[in-house]
């Protein structure tokens, strides 16, 4: 599918590394057909030698060159980076943004052209190639460009399909913010682990792995987790023991919270991010 496909990456930075690694390695694309521009020529060798793409400084040429133009840079950085590239947009390009805060409304209309526009959010996981990650559609999309949009994304992780303007704050509560709660989480199992007298590196190994395989078996399983949290405890045993002190602590409605809470901040920081957007020259 993206086989002969062109792919420009405006930006390459960790994220933009991140799926031009994913893609090669998984094979969706081939590197001689992927682009990627940068301020920092340092960077741009490191990426050749590392993973054989195209390098240049030339926004305006990588963008005249690709099928598809991801745009890989910093949200206060996209104004500047779309209005030198605009002359190059058009609707025979598929254009993806994975720029944190910045609506598919508020890219539509600084352009003011009609364009094949998706709005991405991966997050650090795709480092490692197991980001959870979401796709909002424009309205001028064509019949396969979730399709491609999906295939790159799939190729760091699992991809989900959402709205625009209403859900991505909550996909950056939960998903884009999640992997944090979940280190945290890591971090307190592995203090437990030395309270009650394992190593530090063994409490930090069991409780990762721990983790990770809970994760893996609910996914595998298809199970909902109430019923394999059901599954561990057993009357009057430790699972239920611990799982009440985590209950009385308020552990559930925390999380809930710091979910809610992240995705608050992401709709305040978006509404900035917005604003400045729009006003940038």
């Amino acid at each position: 599918m993206l086989q002969n496909k062109t792919i420009s990456f405006i930006g390459g930075g960790n994220m933009g590394t991140a799926l031009m690694r994913g893609i090669i390695q998984s094979k969706a694309a081939r590197p001689e057909n992927i682009i990627c521009t940068d301020i920092r020529e340092s960077q741009l060798e490191r990426l050749h030698n590392e993973l054989g793409v195209k390098t240049m400084t030339d926004n305006i040429a990588a963008v005249k060159a690709a099928d598809i133009i991801i745009y890989a840079v910093k949200p206060q950085i996209l104004p500047k980076v779309l209005a030198e590239t605009a002359e190059g947009l058009n609707m025979d390009k598929l254009i993806i943004s994975i720029a944190a805060g910045v609506s598919l409304t508020a890219i539509e209309s600084k352009l003011n052209k009609q364009l094949r526009l998706i709005r991405v959010m991966p997050n650090i996981c795709a480092s490692v190639g197991m980001s959870a990650s979401a796709i909002a559609a424009g309205r001028h999309i064509q019949a396969d460009d979730i399709k491609l949009s999906k295939k790159i994304l799939d190729s760091v992780g699992e991809t989900i399909l959402i709205g625009e303007n209403d859900l991505m704050d909550a996909i950056t509560g939960l998903s884009g913010s999640g992997p944090a709660y979940i280190f945290l989480i890591i971090d307190a199992m592995a203090d437990a682990g030395v309270k009650v007298g394992l190593s530090r590196r063994d409490s930090l190994a069991l409780a990762a792995q721990t983790v990770s395989g809970a994760a893996q078996m609910m996914l595998k399983t298809g199970k909902h987790p109430g019923q394999l949290k059901d599954q561990v405890t057993s009357p009057g045993g430790t699972a239920i023991a611990g799982l009440h002190t985590l209950e009385k602590g308020g552990l559930r409605t925390t999380i809930i919270n710091a979910v809610e809470a992240a995705t608050n901040r992401s709709r305040e920081l978006g509404k900035i991010i917005e604003d400045n957007f729009r006003n940038s020259k």
